[in-house]
């Protein structure tokens, strides 16, 4: 039994590292939102504009602090209890509660949250766009990989095929039926698809390399790619609009937000700093008391009558503060912000137009990559026929190893340029949702 148990744990410690060496599409989508290091620096800025807009808001509510010292006086000072000059050490303990509250200020610290609102506004769409970026550069090397070893796959199997015919070639050229030069040249091409399978391995391992420094995991460690098992269903989309897609774009585009607020966070810096033209008012309430202890003096009253009753102060009123001259470094600050808010504007406007073209250049690209597929589709078949019916002629004596050899490469490039037509149709359907902002980890299937 206890046997029994250590093989079953065995067997399940291998399946278990099995799964951890293959990496599905899904799982590598998120290591990279997880793992991103422009994506948590970007996150941790918007915990900070979070803090300060929240910061701003209470800056306009009543700001209360409390005071205290504790000291001598040796020599003359004044008493307050006596009312008299005092020669001498005198111990004192103050202690004050005050309080200031805003009542006007030209609606500075209004528009000050409001921007600091407009900021974290912007942050957050600065977020969601990073998120959608690194979903896209992850699922291009990720594709990208896969191709690669689709492209693999083409070369090993050519290799196989070149193998087998050397093989056959061989045979007849012993038995008389073949010319020896159909043996060399065949020999040439087991020799170039060897060198086509080591350039496509080595070009997997250097994609895969890459993939692995954008998740942030040890390249060193080999890992498996799972293959993606879409249909044309899931990738190929019909009746396609321009119009219908540029209007998704203008609402769901997070770097378009992002331009916007900070656009209108420039304007409302503007309006705050335009404020400090006008006068300032503002409330404010002390509240104080001293205690006082006279060395040598036979009548000293106690902490509590002079702490509670005799010494204690209270004021309140209001403050205002009118600005008339201050060698225009107002005005100096008014006009660098109404630049920042007319170049914030012109951002906008540029993002704006941005997104109209990156929505024109993928649906282009899409259209573009649809017409590969479907001419690959047909490049593939007519290519497989004519290799077979090559290689038909050729066993039967008809056709020359020239004619089989270009039909075979042809039939190779056409399988590889299927694998390429339909990843890059695959692509072009996720940056369909990435140009109209629509992209999320929840597309990737």
């Amino acid at each position: 039994m206890r046997k029994v148990l250590v093989f079953t744990l065995l067997i399940a410690s291998v399946l278990c590292l099995q799964a951890q060496q293959t990496l599905t599409f899904k799982h590598a989508i998120k290591m990279g939102l997880e793992n991103n290091l422009l994506l948590n620096q970007q996150k941790n800025l918007l915990i900070s504009t979070g803090v300060n807009r929240t910061s701003s808001l209470l800056q306009m509510t009543p700001s209360v602090s409390a005071g205290g010292s504790v000291g001598r006086f040796d020599g003359n000072s004044f008493n307050q209890q006596r009312g008299e000059v005092v020669n001498g050490q005198v111990d004192f303990i103050n202690g004050g509660l005050s309080a200031s509250i805003p009542i006007f200020n030209g609606f500075n610290q209004i528009n000050q949250y409001r921007q600091a609102a407009s900021q974290n506004e912007a942050q957050l769409n600065f977020v969601m766009r990073t998120k959608q970026d690194v979903i896209r550069n992850v699922a291009f090397q990720y594709l990208t990989c896969l191709l690669d070893q689709q492209l693999l796959k083409i070369d090993q199997q050519n290799l196989e095929t070149q193998k087998t015919q050397l093989n056959q070639i061989k045979q007849q050229v012993e038995l008389g039926s073949r010319a020896e030069a159909d043996l060399y040249n065949q020999e040439f091409q087991v020799r170039n698809a060897e060198l086509l399978v080591v350039r496509s391995s080595n070009r997997l391992k250097n994609d895969k390399a890459l993939l692995a420094q954008t998740l942030m995991i040890d390249p060193i460690v080999s890992f498996e790619l799972e293959d993606v098992s879409w249909g044309a269903d899931d990738y190929l989309v019909d009746n396609l609009a321009v119009e219908n897609l540029n209007t998704t774009a203008l609402q769901s585009r997070a770097d378009l937000k992002q331009a916007s607020s900070t656009e209108r966070a420039a304007q409302l810096s503007y309006y705050a700093w335009r404020g400090r033209y006008l006068p300032n008012v503002s409330g404010f309430a002390e509240l104080n008391s001293r205690y006082n202890y006279i060395h040598g003096a036979p009548d000293n009253r106690s902490f509590e009558q002079q702490f509670r009753s005799d010494n204690r102060q209270f004021n309140y009123g209001v403050s205002v503060r009118v600005p008339i001259f201050s060698g225009f470094s107002n005005r100096a600050q008014v006009t660098q912000q109404r630049v920042l808010f007319e170049n914030a504007r012109l951002a906008t406007k540029n993002a704006e137009v941005r997104v109209k073209s990156d929505v024109l250049i993928v649906y282009q690209n899409y259209e573009d990559a649809k017409a590969s597929f479907a001419s690959a589709q047909a490049q593939l078949k007519s290519g497989e026929l004519s290799y077979k019916m090559e290689k038909e002629r050729y066993d039967l004596g008809i056709s020359n190893i020239v004619q089989l050899t270009t039909a075979q490469q042809s039939y190779v490039k056409a399988q590889s340029d299927f694998a390429s037509a339909q990843f890059t149709l695959m692509f072009q359907k996720l940056l369909i949702n990435y140009a109209t902002g629509t992209l999320q980890e929840e597309d990737i299937p």
